[in-house]
Order: structure tokens, then C-alpha cells, then sequence
């Protein structure tokens, strides 16, 4: 067989593989972006507003709009246009406008962070129970394996191991000596 062959027998060996893995790939992303469609459409609408006041405060337009509203307001008052008569020379309403703003506005945000920290516990959860569910599987082929080793009366070294992996791993265990490498340090 040429090189050329073997090279495009591995490429179907490939794109079946990778058929196969696409298909679970766009399962997953589909799943999650429906779950996304439902959990924002649940969503209260104080939450949208506050997600749509942080997307805008966090934008270049925003600070175009302050730019130009800031700019003509102190223009104004320091007199610099004609007909216009001079109501903050002082710059006080303009300081009080920018303070009741900036309060507003770190409310919406410290919301939305708030949101986004419970989405990030909620993933954080996912990630540890599909952690736990692999350990698990991984465990249960450990023993697997052993077994069909025993029963083909094959005594290696990777059966030897494997003997660590057949034992589930408690969470609460890892947990345990987490915090006391943590009171160490």
C-alpha cells in the first residue's frame, strides 16, 4: 500500500471519527443554546434592564453620549457660547447629575454580576457532577479491565495499575484534604 493510500485511509478513519463526534457535538450545542433561549426567556424584566443598562454603560457609545452631553454642559457654563445663559457655574448640578449616574449605574452592574455569579455556580456544579460521573465510569472500566485480565490469567503491570483506580474517589474526602493543605499554608 503506498503512503498516499494509508494516508487516505487514515483521512476516513478521520472524518468517520469525526462524523461521529460532530453529531455529539451539535447534540451539546444545541442543548445548551436552548437552555440558554429558556433561562433568558425566564429572565425578569428588571434583569433585562439591568443586563441591557450594563451592555450599554460597558459601550464606546456610552462614553461618545458622556463626551458630548459632559462637553457642552461645562462649554455652556463657562460661558464660551453666545445666547445661551450660564444655569451651573458652579458645575454642582453637573457633579449631583454624575453622581446619582454613576449610583445607578454600579447598581445595574453589581445586578448583573450577581446574575452572572449564580450562572457561574450553576456551571461550576455542572462541571464537578460530570467530573464525579466520569470518575465514576473511569473506576468501574478499571475494574473491568482487572477482571478480563484475571480471566485471561494475564498478571501485568498495568494490572497492577489499575488496582488504584477499581477504589471510587469520595468527594468529600478530596474536599477534606484540600482544606487541611489549605490551613497548612
Amino acid at each position: 500500500m503506498s503512503s498516499s493510500q494509508a494516508g487516505a485511509g487514515q483521512h476516513k478513519r478521520n472524518d468517520a471519527a469525526d462524523a461521529g463526534l460532530s453529531g455529539v457535538l451539535d447534540r451539546n450545542i444545541r442543548a445548551l443554546y436552548e437552555r440558554r433561549q429558556r433561562e433568558a426567556a425566564a429572565e425578569s424584566l428588571e434583569s433585562r434592564v439591568a443586563d441591557t443598562m450594563t451592555r450599554f454603560a460597558g459601550s464606546m457609545i456610552f462614553i461618545y453620549v458622556h463626551i458630548v452631553i459632559f462637553g457642552l454642559w461645562i462649554i455652556a457654563n463657562l460661558g464660551w457660547v453666545s445666547g445661551v445663559p450660564v444655569w451651573d457655574p458652579s458645575f454642582a448640578v453637573l457633579a449631583m447629575v454624575a453622581s446619582v449616574e454613576a449610583i445607578f449605574l454600579s447598581t445595574f452592574v453589581l445586578i448583573t454580576q450577581n446574575r452572572m455569579a449564580a450562572a457561574a455556580d450553576k456551571r461550576a456544579d455542572l462541571d464537578l457532577q460530570i467530573s464525579l460521573l466520569a470518575e465514576h465510569e473511569v473506576t468501574r472500566l478499571g475494574a473491568v479491565i482487572s477482571d478480563i485480565a484475571t480471566a485471561l490469567n494475564v498478571q501485568t503491570k498495568a494490572q497492577r495499575e489499575i488496582e488504584p483506580v477499581k477504589s471510587d474517589v469520595e468527594p468529600e474526602s478530596v474536599l477534606n484534604r484540600l482544606e487541611a493543605q489549605n490551613d497548612q499554608e
